[in-house]
Order: C-alpha cells, then structure tokens, then sequence
C-alpha cells in the first residue's frame, strides 16, 4: 500500500463541488456499513480478519470507504472504517485495508462504476456450494428465486488477489450479474446501496443454508420451472430497494439497543 495522503489534497483533488469527507452523509455511510459487520459476525458470515465490505464515499466516484486489516467484524465501528482512492491511498483513517480488500474492492468499484457497494465473505454455506461441481446456486426454493437471472461464477481460481491484473479479472467475471460465486473462495455481492448489498448477502446465504440441508437428505433438488422462477423474480425485484432499506433500518435499530458501539 501507498503512504497515506492529506485529507484536504484528496478533496481538492476531486474538485470544489464535492462534499467533505466529514459530512453528515458520510457519516451515515460509515454507520450503515458499520453495521453491516456487526450483524455479519453476529450471523457468522464473516472468516476471521479476512473478510472485507466496502462502498463508494457518498459524492465520490473514486474514493471508497473499506474495513481496516487486523480487525474481526465485531469489532469494527464508524469511525474505524478506512477511506481509501483507487492508487492505494488512505485518504481519512488510521491502518491499511488488507491487500487483498484493496486490489479486488479497488478494481470493483473502478471497473463497475454501478457497484456503489460491494461485500465479499467466505460465509460458509455459500462458499462450500461454490466447491461443488456445476451451478453453486439451484432456483429450488423462494429464497434463492431472489438470485434469478443475478449470479454469476467466477471458475478460475487464481490464488490471492495481490495485484490489480487480478482485481480486474475477477470484475471482469462479475459482468452484469449482482452476485458471484467465486470457485474455490467465497461470494462477491455487489449492490447500488449499501442496504441493497446486505440484503443480498444475507438472502444468499440463507438460500445456500437451506440447499445444503436439501442437498444433505441424498433426495433429487428439483428446480422450479424457469417461467415462475423469472416471475418471481420479478415480484421480488420490484420491492427489493424499499426491502433492503427496511431490512438495514431493522439491523440498525437491533444494534442500537444491544451493541450501540458500532455507531462510535
């Protein structure tokens, strides 16, 4: 990573028209993804200190906010979270985003200006059903019908991401899909709202869950017919930016009451 850089040269840099990086919905970007790591830990998505979430800086289209290296989810608030340039500049923060969060969110974010926001775990049922032969995902039950027509699969393996040529492999793999599954590695979920990204996160694993657990009986999964499978997509699709929303607002208010310390 590059040596930090002064916060003010960053916002002079992006010119006179773009918000402080100490405004209000800056702010709530850092809250919201803050929140985001505390209830992944809580649900068990996360590995270790391995795992990264990130999302563009409210007004920016080159600057990202990132979860510091060194840190597991349950530990991260607000304040702690990095904000990072496409060069490897910390622009605002203490620490370093781990090399691998920096050279696959970096190339993301540049690569696909509609990732506002992109979360990637090793959350366990979603990554065993990405070491699986074929399609990790069947559009068997209502929860994975979410996904219809979204995923995408990543099959070439490349070992740890630690140079920009590997950043922009895996998001040239994504194309125009919302979520990837990442051949022996884990899940990339992309969302045009940090609240979009999470939603999607956790539907995803609460379909691969209940897959596995289908797929654990020895019974056939039988798919539903691709006709409903796109309908229902579309029923879902059409509430999902006010569900999402919603769904975040719930996490936030949970934290509130039981671990308030993610908003410091």
């Amino acid at each position: 990573m590059a040596h930090a850089m002064n916060i003010q040269s960053a916002i002079e840099a992006g010119g006179p028209n773009q918000p402080s990086l100490d405004s209000e919905a800056v702010w709530q970007a850092r809250v919201d993804l803050a929140a985001c790591f505390r209830m992944a830990a809580r649900y068990g998505l996360e590995e270790g200190i391995c795992n990264h979430f990130s999302a563009m800086v409210p007004g920016y289209d080159d600057l990202f906010i990132v979860n510091p290296y060194g840190y597991a989810f349950r530990e991260l608030t607000a304040s702690m979270l990095l904000i990072c340039d496409f060069h490897g500049h910390v622009v605002s923060g203490h620490g370093q985003p781990e090399t691998t969060a920096f050279y696959i969110h970096a190339r993301i974010h540049k690569n696909i200006p509609r990732a506002r926001a992109a979360f990637h775990t090793h959350m366990p049922h979603a990554t065993a059903l990405s070491m699986t032969e074929g399609d990790p995902l069947i559009f068997a039950g209502q929860s994975a019908l979410k996904f219809y027509g979204r995923t995408a699969v990543d099959k070439n393996y490349n070992g740890l991401a630690l140079d920009e040529r590997e950043g922009d492999r895996i998001a040239a793999a994504i194309g125009d899909a919302d979520i990837v599954f990442m051949k022996h590695h884990g899940v990339m979920v992309i969302g045009q709202t940090i609240a979009e990204a999470w939603d999607d996160l956790y539907y995803l694993e609460r379909a691969c869950e209940v897959q596995t657990l289908a797929l654990s009986t020895g019974r056939q999964v039988l798919p539903v017919d691709p006709s409903i499978a796109e309908a229902a997509y579309r029923q879902m699709r059409e509430g999902d930016p006010e569900s999402a929303r919603l769904h975040l607002g719930s996490i936030k208010r949970t934290l509130d009451a039981e671990e308030p310390s993610y908003k410091a």
